[in-house]
């Protein structure tokens, strides 16, 4: 008796805790349960009941006839052949069977397979099950910038798989993502359509079709958790080749209250980003991971910083995790600040950046070599390659890299024939930059990261010559950011700052007026937008800025004879990428969506993550307390003032090797051993040509206002 109850009672709680733990299954089970036993059943009464017309049908008989009914209604003729004559308890009986049937087995079973179907594509939807896939790119966390980043990957001519997670906005992402891949397809190849106009139809349809750009790029969004480490492992995060954590935006909402706090505490750091890292370098250090995998980290504060520094030193030290992840920390406001100094006071440089940062046209690349100087080893790569230029030797790691601009990987490797030529060009060998004048209009969260930018050009160009007068700044901006900066007392080469909302537009345009006037070279106007502002002012204040600096160069050009447009260039740096066509509009060719170089950066370090060094090198100008001139950096530099003649015409071949041979003659050593290699030049207006492809075949024909792209120490 106690032996049955204790039974019975094993058998609910094992029943409650499988209806708790998977009532789908036991809801399946009793269905199939149930309808085993209704077959049974029915087959025994149509068998046994001795009903007319069943007399000699046996139970397997009756239980097949049960089946084909329910499944069936008209194959009740198999057990009544003739309604008319059947006793209606044989019919009661056989409609009974095949109301029920259809009830509890077509019904129950037909209902249940709809809501697994659903619940199927409910859970694909939303992440639930496990991805299988290798070689994939990983993006974890969206942001302004994460787009650029997927959209870039359209060039690399091949295949690409990309799985985004993020902890909401899935179908908003998907809607980004699947905008911003269709635009640029359908103007990519609108521009191949016009390219190839004028060509003979069958040449232009082949031509077009060969080049046509491609999608290519399967995106798979998730949403769920970035710190699930099942989540993580449901995605394949061991298996990817790149994984990217990108930082948090920092939303506005209209509280003021709230969004100074907010503020605030993004200023400080983001603990979520180091939460993010340590998880997924804990799952890509398994031992079952894929070797030498990429975690690209981007980091906009020196807290978070200096943490993640502490997670690559843990790895770095831990034998078990070596070459298990490389991980790359990319400082998002240092990167964008010495960006946007650089577009100051060269602003053709937004326009080389533009192409040689992406995939798309010339750009750099990278690969492992045998340990050989750059004046070893550019000359021997000069002598029988021509579709690809040699730029620098550096190592990553405890690997040896060459670094080169080339328009595909392909380029880097063609062996070609050198033309034999005697063609000579002449440096000035008293060459040194000229000063440079910036007004700063507005602010942002990069303010101090772009005046050090500032400070190291100073201190290779200014101090260590012993000019103070290389360059001069003056910021207008309003009080209250002022303040915030101590109105720039640390930065000797900022001139003034005048306080001024943008609503003082007299004031504003007085000091523009003012400054440019009193000096005689060239001036750059580099607007500003705040990345802070509330989401509806978002790139506001830059315009409205733009519109005042453009009054004042059509003023210039009405009332004065001599004015030349090209003394002033305007940088302006916006948010928004929607606004782009509104700035252009107003005949302004530098326009920097600034948050774009770095998706671009990104992109390349994912593909060849030996970039990274480079790219730190050719951005940051050299200490004032190094000896010499050590780090690289891309320059432009007016032909007049550069050549103590004009180069003739001649062809890339030609002129590449001219320069580079002319700028290492140790007859022109003044003090300081610069070797130039040339990568193009820029025509006013903003027409920029970058030697890429067979250099044999390209034409070099230099003005006096032309500015020839160079790398250089400096």
């Amino acid at each position: 008796m106690f032996s049955n109850i204790a039974f019975v009672k094993r058998i609910k709680e094992w029943l409650s805790v499988q209806i708790a733990k998977n009532p789908a299954k036991i809801v399946l089970a009793a269905i199939l349960l149930f309808n085993v036993f209704f077959f049974f059943i029915a087959a025994v009464v149509i068998s046994n009941m001795a009903l007319s017309g069943t007399e000699q049908m046996s139970f397997l008989e009756a239980a097949f006839c049960t089946v084909t009914m329910i499944l069936d209604a008209g194959c009740i003729q198999f057990v009544v052949a003739d309604i008319g004559e059947a006793k209606v308890a044989l019919v009661v009986v056989c409609l009974v069977i095949i109301f029920i049937g259809m009830i509890s087995f077509t019904g129950a079973v037909i209902g249940y397979l709809t809501n697994y179907i659903s619940n199927f594509i409910e859970n694909s939807n939303a992440g639930a099950r496990k991805l299988h896939m290798s070689d994939h790119v990983v993006i974890l966390n969206w942001n302004t910038r994460a787009s650029e980043i997927v959209n870039d990957l359209l060039y690399c001519n091949e295949k690409q798989n990309v799985v985004v997670l993020v902890n909401r906005r899935k179908n908003e992402v998907e809607k980004e993502i699947a905008e911003r891949l269709s635009d640029t397809v359908a103007r990519e190849n609108d521009k191949l359509q016009k390219r190839c106009k004028k060509l003979p139809l069958i040449k232009r349809l082949l031509t077009v079709r060969k080049e046509r750009l491609r999608n290519r790029i399967t995106v798979i969004v998730r949403e769920g958790d970035v710190f699930s480490s099942k989540q993580l492992n449901d995605i394949s995060l061991k298996q990817a080749k790149t994984v990217i954590i990108l930082g948090s935006d920092f939303n506005n909402t209209v509280c003021k209250f709230e969004t100074r706090e907010r503020m605030e505490e993004h200023e400080r750091g983001n603990s979520q980003t180091v939460k993010t890292l340590m998880q997924v370098a804990d799952i890509t250090a398994a031992a079952d991971s894929n070797d030498n995998q990429r975690i690209i980290v981007e980091i906009t504060d020196d807290w978070t910083y200096g943490l993640v520094d502490k997670i690559i030193q843990r790895k770095v030290r831990s034998d078990e995790e070596k070459g298990k992840c490389n991980i790359i920390p990319v400082r998002v406001n240092q990167i964008l600040g010495q960006i946007l100094s650089q577009f100051s006071l060269m602003p053709e440089l937004n326009l080389v950046y533009k192409e040689l940062f992406s995939n798309k046209g010339a750009a750099f690349f990278t690969e492992q070599h045998e340990v050989m100087a750059d004046k070893d080893f550019i000359p021997e790569y000069m002598r029988d390659h021509k579709h690809a230029i040699p730029l620098t030797y550096m190592t990553y790691g405890d690997k040896a890299y060459h670094y080169f601009s080339a328009e595909s990987e392909n380029d880097i490797h063609t062996v070609s024939r050198i033309s034999k030529s005697d063609y000579a060009v002449k440096l000035n060998e008293n060459y040194w930059i000229e000063n440079k004048n910036v007004i700063i209009l507005g602010h942002n969260s990069k303010c101090r990261d772009i005046m050090q930018g500032f400070a190291a050009f100073c201190n290779e160009w200014q101090y260590k010559n012993g000019d103070d007068e290389v360059l001069r700044i003056v910021v207008i901006d309003d009080q209250k950011n002022l303040e915030k900066m101590d109105f720039y007392k640390e930065y000797p080469f900022v001139v003034d700052t005048v306080p001024a909302s943008i609503y003082d537009r007299e004031k504003i345009c007085d000091t523009i007026k003012q400054f440019v006037e009193a000096n005689n070279e060239d001036t750059s106007i580099l607007i500003l937008s705040d990345d802070m502002a509330l989401n509806e002012d978002i790139d506001a204040n830059a315009l409205a800025n733009l519109i005042y600096v453009q009054d004042i160069i059509k003023e210039k050009e009405d009332n004065e004879s001599e004015f030349d447009p090209e003394s002033i260039d305007v940088i302006v740096e916006i948010i928004d990428p929607k606004h782009h066509d509104i700035v252009n509009s107003y005949s302004v060719n530098n326009v920097v969506i600034s948050n774009r170089y770095i998706s671009k950066m990104i992109t390349q370090i994912g593909e060849k993550d030996a970039l990274f060094d480079f790219y730190t090198d050719i951005l940051t100008y050299d200490e004032d307390d190094s000896d010499g001139y050590n780090s690289k950096e891309i320059y432009t530099k007016k032909v007049n003032r550069l050549f103590d003649e004009i180069p003739k015409k001649c062809t890339a071949e030609e002129f590449i090797r001219a320069v580079y041979k002319e700028s290492i003659d140790v007859s022109l050593k003044t003090g300081v051993y610069n070797p130039t290699v040339a990568l193009g030049y820029v025509k006013p207006g903003g027409r920029m040509f970058l030697f890429s492809g067979d250099q044999s075949q390209i034409t070099v024909e230099l003005d006096e206002k032309d500015k020839l792209i160079v790398f250089s120490n400096h």
